[in-house]
């Protein structure tokens, strides 16, 4: 989605790069092509004139002109007030003290209002907690169906109006809330979620429903699900619900879509509400807090590592992947270990978002268009071997090759191309780990010598017990994760 924002951020810091002293002027001209690329973005006026203004006011002074590189410490202003436009913190959900947490889904028909309530109720799970569903859009008999069956996938319940109610159109959804919560407390279901009824457009008997069902259930959160793909249009809509219902948060569905990403930069200035979740795909599974900062970074190219390091952590078991390591460096990795490494990748999603998501990644690398069907054709090469040639893929002669080539539907010389290719990368990794081994070998023999004489018999050799291979922990790999630990994640400004 912001894809062509970050093209025209990527330019206006390169021009930057290489100026030891910003003039005023250069200041100007920063600041008007920042204008042009978030105007072209579809983000509001009113948005834009805000973050330009305090962008300006903070690169004219003095933490502009005491900069050791005012080109970086630009994008560094450009980042914080960026991330400030986009909400400024993650929203912290907190729960009743008395339950159930009620959560309200509010949004026009269409937007996503009932697929979003199963990825939140999804989410609520995954932190431990045990949430129902309402079926509340009485108006729309398939939205009944629709939630029940997203339910039966992620196993959460569904409390709604009797069938032949759902089937005639003409149920009370006020009266299915309210049966909904003490049917949570006869559970001991702690997380309501209500799915209500949308239309096409915001009119008078769609808000005196809203406002009926909010007197109701009294809810903790109400949140307005929006189409990130109606552009300015999403922050008319979100000012008109917030105007009755007093929203909490909004949750931004497509943000996988190619549209400019206006709604994303602009509804949190102009509603005075916040983003609170982010809907990035299809799957249940594609939906999470919003992270301004996360996203702010990944705008103006500086990757979202905290975010990979999740998915990595979702995807890999950790014992599993470190064995999975030590083998690479010792040379016993086998085929098998690379189809496993392989199928944990796919479920971090597809490999151009990963890519996006890594720091420092040049922009004609992150512009690559990947093609995940390259995954599922080397692993139909993989799977035509047999468990011998997996772990042994030496033995693979040319009849080998042949058959495994007829029965993975590629030629005999992809099937050679990813056997050379495997061999080659075993055998570096081994490299790499016997030179890690060798270093700190000579490391510890400099340490103990004195006066440069042999410290050792003529003849014999040291015996060091082989080190075990251990991948680095969560911490030093947060330390590399913009803005964590005080630092700005900025090259040259920490």
């Amino acid at each position: 989605m912001f894809d062509s924002l970050s093209d025209r951020f990527d330019g206006i810091f390169t021009r930057l790069r290489g100026k030891g002293r910003l003039s005023d002027a250069d200041v100007d001209e920063v600041l008007r092509e920042i204008r042009m690329a978030l105007l072209e973005a579809d983000v509001n006026l009113a948005v834009v004139k805000s973050l330009q203004a305090r962008i300006r006011e903070r690169a004219v002074g003095d933490e502009l002109s005491l900069a050791l590189n005012p080109a970086l410490q630009v994008k560094k202003i450009v980042l914080e007030e960026l991330t400030e436009t986009l909400g400024g913190e993650t929203l912290r959900i907190t729960y009743a003290s008395k339950p159930p947490t009620v959560v309200l889904m509010a949004g026009l028909q269409g937007s996503g209002k009932t697929t979003n309530s199963a990825k939140l109720a999804r989410w609520f799970k995954a932190q431990g907690r045990n949430p129902l569903m309402v079926g509340a859009d009485l108006q729309r008999p398939a939205a009944v169906q629709q939630l029940r069956t997203l339910g039966a996938q992620i196993d959460v319940p569904v409390f709604s109006a009797p069938d032949d109610v759902v089937a005639s159109g003409q149920g009370d959804p006020v009266e299915v809330a309210r049966g909904a919560v003490a049917e949570a407390r006869r559970l001991g279901r702690d997380v309501l979620i209500v799915d209500t009824a949308g239309r096409l457009a915001i009119d008078a008997e769609l808000m005196d429903q809203m406002r009926r069902i909010s007197a109701e259930v009294e809810p903790d959160f109400t949140f307005l699900v929006i189409d990130a793909m109606t552009g300015q249009d999403a922050v008319s809509v979100a000012e008109s619900f917030h105007a009755t219902l007093e929203l909490d948060g909004v949750i931004l569905t497509k943000l996988d879509g190619d549209a400019r990403g206006g709604a994303a930069l602009s509804v949190k200035e102009v509603v005075g509400r916040p983003i609170a979740f982010a809907s990035t795909g299809e799957k249940l599974e594609d939906f999470d807090l919003f992270h301004p900062d996360r996203l702010a970074g990944r705008i103006l190219g500086e990757g979202d590592l905290a975010t990979l390091i999740e998915k990595a952590e979702e995807a890999f078991e950790q014992d599993e992947a470190e064995a999975a390591a030590a083998r690479l460096m010792d040379g016993t990795f086998t085929l098998d270990d690379f189809l496993e490494q392989m199928q944990a990748l796919k479920k971090m999603g597809p490999l151009s978002g990963v890519m996006s998501m890594l720091p420092g990644v040049p922009k004609e690398v992150r512009d690559v268009e990947i093609d995940d069907r390259q995954i599922a054709h080397i692993e139909g090469i993989i799977r035509s071997m047999t468990l011998e040639e997996r772990a042994r893929p030496d033995i693979i002669d040319n009849s080998r090759r042949d058959r495994i080539a007829r029965g993975s539907g590629s030629s005999a010389t992809e099937v050679t191309q990813l056997v050379g290719q495997f061999k080659q990368m075993r055998q570096m990794m081994q490299q790499m780990g016997g030179n890690k081994f060798a270093k700190r070998k000579t490391k510890k023999n400099k340490k103990g010598r004195k006066g440069g004489g042999r410290v050792t018999p003529k003849g014999s050799a040291p015996k060091i017990a082989k080190e075990a291979f251990a991948l680095p922990t969560l911490e030093e790999m947060e330390a590399q994760i913009p803005g964590r630990k005080g630092g700005t994640g900025l090259p040259g400004l920490d």
